[in-house]
């Protein structure tokens, strides 16, 4: 339960968050028995989103991870995150009125867990640090998972505290700080030998510095509070020996967002240790309570109010592909597209701001990782 601060795009926050959880030896908060081996792995992450006419955000990261056995009933884990941001960030809205300020930063990241298995169940010890110039985030986290006796079950209690501390740029005797405590219930459910269902429950809540300093006319509310269903379903096919894997998220706020997640993969497995998986994810949500449309004119409301893009409704499409190769049994190489598409009209609520320019933006992942 790692925090990421979204403090440039929800999109690169998302990417690089998704890039990092997908590593090798990501194992389940389900996992009931001490690894055999060890990983170690590194990922090389390029991202760039881009409107018409307009130079936009450009991203270059990589991570390097290991996990390592210790006495066949402990792990521990570690990953260390490299990435610089370049390019332009809007004022207000992302059309070509607004202005845009230019951003060039560069953070690390490293978070550090240690899990203690037992016959029915494991707990996770975690924690994350990540520093840039004007945000550090500090974050706290333990998680733990109990099965029934057949093991077709298993039950999920975490959570995390984290603490960010902002210090713009552009008002350097300025701080400012948000803290935010979370918490996960799930449930696992084997089904038969193909289908395994799962139900988690999130909960958050955080106070404190909210705005977007770069962005003008950006006031919120200095709480939040969140809470989120996530189901999933993976199911195996007998005849083709793949797995697809259906999961829909629900997620609503006091800033008066709801928004819907649907994705659906399908993992393939091919002849000489090849595995390709297509991908596809839709996402919509409602506007805040409080955002500006982009056709508002003066005098604006009192706070809270906001201009940030980010707050409007809108929809999203992401298709992708990823491919991997094992080598010589314990290499694994990885390549992975994603293809990000973002409109106002797509909103399956209705209400987007339709002067708001297109989105689109596009991902790249490059991987390797070996036992030991």
């Amino acid at each position: 339960m790692i925090s990421v601060p979204s403090k440039k795009t929800h999109v690169i926050g998302a990417a690089l968050f998704a890039a990092a959880m997908a590593l090798p030896f990501s194992h389940s908060a389900f996992a009931e028995a001490a690894p055999e081996k060890g990983i170690v792995a590194f990922k090389y992450i390029n991202y760039e989103d881009s409107q018409p006419d307009q130079d936009r955000i450009s991203v270059n990261a990589y991570t390097v991870s290991v996990m390592a056995p210790i006495a066949g009933k402990w792990s521990i884990s570690t990953t260390y995150t490299n990435d610089s941001v370049s390019g332009a960030s809007p004022e207000t809205h992302t059309d070509l009125h607004s202005g845009a300020s230019k951003i060039k930063e560069h953070r690390q990241a490293v978070d550090l867990s240690v899990t203690r298995y037992f016959s029915k169940g494991s707990l996770t010890a975690g924690t994350s640090y990540s520093e840039e110039n004007d945000y550090i985030s500090r974050s706290y986290s333990l998680q733990g998972s109990l099965s029934t006796e057949d093991k077709n079950t298993t039950f999920t209690l975490g959570g995390s505290y984290t603490t960010d501390t902002i210090n713009p740029s552009i008002s350097e005797s300025e701080y400012f700080d948000k803290r935010t405590v979370s918490g996960l219930i799930g449930v696992t459910q084997v089904l038969t030998k193909e289908d395994i269902v799962q139900v988690n429950l999130g909960y958050a809540k955080g106070r404190g510095y909210f705005n977007d300093p770069y962005k003008r006319y950006d006031d919120r509310p200095d709480n939040r509070e969140s809470k989120t269903v996530m189901t999933r379903w993976n199911h195996h096919f007998d005849g083709t020996d793949g797995t697809s894997r259906l999961s829909y998220r629900y997620y609503t706020d006091s800033f008066g967002i709801d928004a819907h997640t649907l994705a659906l993969e399908y993992v393939q497995p091919l002849p000489n240790d090849w595995t390709v998986t297509p991908s596809v994810r839709f996402y919509s949500q409602t506007s805040a309570d409080f955002y500006l449309p982009s056709d508002l004119v003066f005098p604006y409301p009192l706070p809270p109010r906001t201009m940030d893009q980010r707050l409007s409704a809108f929809g999203a499409l992401t298709v992708g592909i990823k491919v991997s190769k094992r080598i010589a049994k314990d290499w694994l190489v990885d390549a992975k597209f994603e293809n990000y598409e973002q409109r106002a009209g797509w909103s399956i609520t209705g209400g987007g701001d339709k002067g708001l320019e297109d989105f689109s933006a596009r991902f790249i992942q490059l991987g390797i990782s070996r036992e030991f």
